[in-house]
């Protein structure tokens, strides 16, 4: 509504929304006579929105981050290099004093440690006996540090129970050809009947052992795959959902795209995302796609920070980390700092896991990272609202 005398300085407005925005806004200006004034003009289109909404995350931190708690207390003296997170739990492989424990996240969103003891009756062998885990579906995966001999074959236990004995499902050694050292990374990549793969690579970066798993327990079939450059002793290699792409790389290698055999097809430019970036994911939710990974802090002033870019565009995962590179902006949607140090092993991990509302829709996005000396950091953010 106007007063009298006074008009609009045009008798229409383009709105041009270009390919992906919902929310355009432009000046419009009243004239009567020689006043005028200026309006802010903002139209949204009523169309669904997507992803997650990264400005309201709710952060539980165990990092040298300022924010939340103190750094957890086995992150010391790179004790810990191994965790694991399904959602559920956080697993922490440790040799510290405590022990390799679990903890709920239903608890640390609480603010409440309560430590779960991990049974290791048997756990024995290895240049350390413990050293790298996971934690997949309630399932909780322990492996040593190896020296590939037949005094230090490479093992992996089992637990369902923690408080019971756990399954020892390898034992391996030597293997051939696999190098002098594994268990320094552990990437587990599972379906949901745990049918999958697991991945170590070797600490010299040459080899890479590959186990197949069968119903979560059942380990076969110890395969030597060749180690691409760069892929550094916290190299990891995961499963893209249920497709046949993997993202596989380490700190000092680009985040590349390979088959379960770790033939590359694809690697991201250089300078796309930065090149200490370990235990990358691609992951989806709420019908978006993102590229998760956490810096690892080895030399120099390195940090540890997570970072979180959106891949939506692009039809498959190698699609869309061309489109992703061929941008000009790849700043991140979210990023958030674990502070380091820097340490000669910055074995690091990443994890996700989505929350369901009643209708089996995708309602909150759970992100999970850890780091050498770092500490571990759990941060939940809900789905997009208009």
């Amino acid at each position: 509504e106007m007063s009298n005398g006074a008009k609009l300085d045009k008798e229409s407005y383009d709105w041009n929304f270009a390919e992906g925005e919902s929310v355009k806004s432009q000046v419009i200006k009243v004239v009567n006579n020689k006043r005028f004034r200026e309006y802010m003009v903002t139209l949204r289109l009523l169309i669904p929105v997507w992803g997650a909404d990264f400005t309201k995350a709710e952060i539980y931190d165990h990092t040298n981050n300022a924010l939340g708690h103190p750094v957890y207390p086995t992150f010391v003296s790179q004790q810990t290099r191994g965790t694991g997170f399904d959602g559920e739990h956080v697993l922490i492989v440790t040799r510290h004093a405590i022990g390799s424990h679990l903890l709920k996240v239903s608890d640390l969103r609480q603010n409440n440690i309560s430590r779960i003891p991990l049974n290791l009756t048997g756990v024995a062998q290895g240049t350390f006996t413990v050293n790298m885990g996971a934690q997949v579906k309630g399932h909780t995966y322990v492996a040593n540090l190896s020296a590939n001999t037949a005094a230090s074959p490479l093992k992996i236990y089992h637990w369902t129970d923690p408080s019971a004995a756990p399954e020892v499902i390898a034992n391996f050694g030597p293997i051939a050809d696999a190098g002098a050292r594994n268990g320094d990374n552990m990437s587990v990549n599972l379906d949901e009947n745990g049918n999958g793969f697991i991945y170590f690579g070797d600490n010299a970066v040459s080899k890479i052992v590959r186990l197949t798993v069968t119903n979560y327990t059942t380990i076969t079939n110890p395969t030597v795959l060749t180690n691409a450059a760069g892929s550094t002793l916290a190299m990891s290699f995961n499963r893209v959902g249920n497709t046949a792409d993997y993202i596989y790389t380490g700190y000092e290698a680009p985040i590349r795209v390979a088959n379960e055999s770790a033939t590359i097809s694809y690697a991201l430019g250089n300078s796309a995302v930065p090149m200490k970036g370990s235990d990358a994911r691609v992951i989806t939710f709420n019908k978006e796609r993102y590229l998760i990974m956490t810096t690892a802090a080895r030399t120099g002033s390195d940090a540890v920070v997570l970072y979180v870019y959106d891949i939506t565009k692009g039809g498959t995962t190698t699609e869309a980390l061309k489109l992703f590179d061929e941008k000009a902006d790849k700043s991140p949607v979210f990023q958030y700092s674990l502070l380091g140090p820097v340490n000669p092993a910055p074995i690091t991990q990443t994890g996700w896991y989505v929350t369901k509302d009643a209708q089996g829709k995708d309602e909150k996005l759970t992100l999970y990272t850890a780091s050498t000396d770092a500490g571990f950091v759990i941060i939940d953010f809900p789905k997009k609202a208009l």
